[in-house]
Order: C-alpha cells, then structure tokens, then sequence
C-alpha cells in the first residue's frame, strides 16, 4: 500500500465562502466550518482518524503528524475497543478523555515523534498543578504511555518514541509534591439514617441493598425482576456486566432474607423485564405528594421544566440523589448559609478564602457517595466473618483487593494484643 501525506487543514480564500476552513480527502472536499475555529479543527482531526482508521497510511516524514492526529486517531479505537458486551462505553473512556487533556493543551500540535520523556515530564507536572493525587496521576501517565505504545503498533510513530516514554518512572509516595490521595472510609451509621427523609425510596432501597449486598452501585441500579434467582433460600443476581467481566470473572451479587424485604416492594405490579428503581416512579411519587400538600387556592407550575428523566437510575443520579439528601440532612453553620434571596452562586463567590476552605471541609466531613456504602458492607463481613468471606461478598478474585475495601478489625487486634503482650 502506498504511503500517503496527510491531508493538510486549509482555508477557503474564495469570495462567495471566505474564511471557511476544508480539507481534501479521496478527491472530495470536506467542509469543516469557519476557519481557524474549535469546532473546524475538532472536525478536521476527526475526519483524519477515520481517515486513518479505514487503512490509509500516514507519510513518512514525522512532522506530517502532530499530537492531535495520534489522539484522533486513538479516539477512533478507543470509541469501539472500550465498548461493554451491551454496547455501552465503559467507564475507561471517561479516564482516557481526562488524561489526554492537559496532553492535547501542551503539546498538540507537536510533531508525535518530538514527545520525549520530558515533554512528558511536562505534562506531569500540569497535573501536578491541576491538584491531581499521585495515584492518578501515575495511572494516568501510564494511559499516555499506552496511547504511543498503541500509535506504535499502529505504525503511526517509531518503536523508539514509546521505548523512551517507558522510561519515565511513577511518582513514589513522600518523594514528589503530589498530594497523597485519601483512603475510601466507610459511612457513619448516623449519616446513612440522616438521609432517609430526603431521598425517594428507590434510593433508600439501593441505599439498603449495598450495605446487604456490598453490590456495586453500577451492579443493582439496573437491576429487574427477570435477573433474580429466587429458587433457593438466599436469591442471587448473575450480572452480565461488571467491572472485571472483561477478565473473565464471574460476579454473583446474594440476597437475604433482609434484603430480599427490601425488593419485595418492588417486584409486585410491574413487567418482570422492568427496571426496579425507577426515577420515573419517583418523580411521579413527588408529583403525588406535593398535589396532596397544594393550598386549594395554588396552582401547580405551568413552567415546570420538562426534563428527561431515565427508565433507570445511573450510578451518577444515584449519587446526586445522596448529595442532595446530604445537604439537607446536614446544612452547614449560618454563617456559611447564603443569605435570603442570595443565589448559591453569589454566595459562592462571595466568600473569602478563608469561609470556603471552611465550607469545603464541612462538606468534607458531612457528604458521602455510594461508594463508601461497598465499604461500609465489606467491613461489616470482614469484622463477623473474616476476610475470605469479605473476599467472596465483594466478588474480588484476590484477597490482597478486599484489603483495600475492608478496614482493619482494630477492636480484635487490641484483644489479642491485651493478651499476648
């Protein structure tokens, strides 16, 4: 196959569609909008990935590739190579996509071949600036390796370019000033009861189902009738898309008798391939109650917004709904309150430095996300049952994982040592 130039991002100078910017591909001019824009030159290295992707082989000469065009062309494989056996993006994508942006920011448009292990240095050292912690910052450096290791087999740049890239190391913890990320600690039981007046009761039953399940969040939002097993005495769920199905493993989500209470509400009067937790059930529920509590002389709102709300919850809604929830259950002091009438937004900016790093740690302290319910459950089962069993709730395939999920049982620790020291 002949090796071909890329196709150059040009400007149409003509009078009757002045300041457009084209590029020319396969004989045919493409238009791409106003020259010199963002959205002209997002659509040019677009059209050269796929360009590239059908097979067309970039020229020799380096400078012929910038950066971007690598990005590009990675998107284009990425879109379809990050895919979950139901067709939908995994999380991965969103990782790649923050990675690849303070790359894209620096060094875009330098030749491919140009990145070294300082450029890359570089880039690291944005993140620095970004506030991102080390772990993250490591994994995202070892994306970006990844991205030239694949542009590499590609043939889209020399072996020697990610042969030197392997040689920039990971930042070691207590030797760099990246911050040190915070270990996930599990709920206070005060705080998980605080919120069950401020979410639907769809929320409320996920919220019940992770502390009996240790489930994933993204494993039980979708779930529906037609997934459960409910021949035994304990009903299990067999999700076809987990985290580490991709790996081959296995993951069987149990159902107690507890937890089995907890769905019962949900399985009665509904198609068995309906989802159990509906957002649309609840906005329908909210609507009912505040119909029941409207003054006969108020009148509901004709300019209520007509958003689109999903036949299920995401993991994302499902976390909004608790922070939400959190923000009502624990408002903080008055005096970190917007004032009447103020928006929140106002008030925001408003604040001196000082009243923000308070906000932001109270918040700290009296916010938490779904995550935390995992591992509140693991440590649960890792304190009665022991580690194994943690290990078999939570579906890890190595013990030295649920180590991370399950805190350590110090109140036992102190017992053996009172009796051995």
């Amino acid at each position: 196959m002949s090796r071909q130039s890329i196709p150059k991002y040009r400007r149409q100078r003509s009078r009757a569609h002045r300041d457009r910017a084209f590029v020319d591909l396969g004989g045919k001019r493409q238009y791409l909008g106003p020259y010199d824009s963002p959205e002209s030159h997002e659509a040019y290295h677009r059209l050269i990935a796929e360009w590239m992707a059908r097979g067309q082989a970039p020229a020799a000469d380096p400078n012929d590739l910038s950066i971007d065009h690598v990005i590009a062309a990675f998107w284009v494989h990425a879109e379809q190579y990050y895919r979950r056996p139901d067709g939908t993006a995994t999380s991965e994508l969103d990782n790649f996509r923050q990675g690849l942006r303070p790359l894209k920011q620096l060094y875009g448009s330098t030749p491919a071949a140009d990145f070294g292990p300082k450029s890359l240095l570089a880039v690291r050292k944005k993140m620095m600036e970004l506030d991102w912690c080390r772990t993250n910052i490591n994994t995202q450096v070892n994306r970006l390796k990844h991205v030239f290791k694949w542009a590499v087999a590609q043939e889209l740049v020399a072996p020697s370019v990610h042969q030197a890239l392997a040689c920039v190391q990971g930042l070691k913890r207590g030797r760099c000033a990246a911050r040190e990320s915070q270990r996930v600690k599990p709920v206070p039981e005060h705080q998980i009861e605080a919120v069950e007046p401020h979410v639907p009761r769809q929320v409320w039953a996920l919220i019940q189902l992770q502390l009996l399940t240790a489930g994933r969040a993204g494993e039980l939002v979708k779930l529906r009738a037609i997934d459960l097993d409910t021949a035994g005495k304990v009903w299990t769920h067999t999700p076809a898309v987990h985290k580490t199905a991709h790996h081959g493993h296995q993951r069987v989500i149990y159902f107690g008798p507890q937890a089995q209470a907890v769905l019962q509400p949900f399985l009665t009067n509904r198609p068995v391939d309906a989802y159990l937790f509906s957002p649309r059930e609840a906005e329908a529920d909210r609507h009912a109650r505040a119909r029941i509590h409207r003054r006969p002389d108020q009148k509901s709102n004709p300019r209520r917004t007509t958003r689109r709300v999903g036949e299920h919850y995401t993991t994302a809604s499902y976390g909004r709904a608790i922070a939400r929830a959190c923000e009502k259950a624990f408002p903080p002091p008055q005096h970190l309150q917007p004032r009447d009438g103020q928006t929140k937004k106002a008030f925001t900016e408003d604040l001196t430095p000082e009243k923000k790093a308070e906000l932001k740690a109270w918040w700290k302290e009296h916010r938490w996300h779904p995550h935390q319910l995992r591992h509140s459950s693991a440590t649960f089962v890792r304190k009665q049952f022991g580690v194994e069993a943690a290990q078999l709730i939570l579906g890890h395939a190595k013990a030295d994982v649920t180590q991370i999920y399950a805190e350590v049982n110090h109140e036992k620790a102190i017992q053996i040592a009172s009796r051995i020291g």
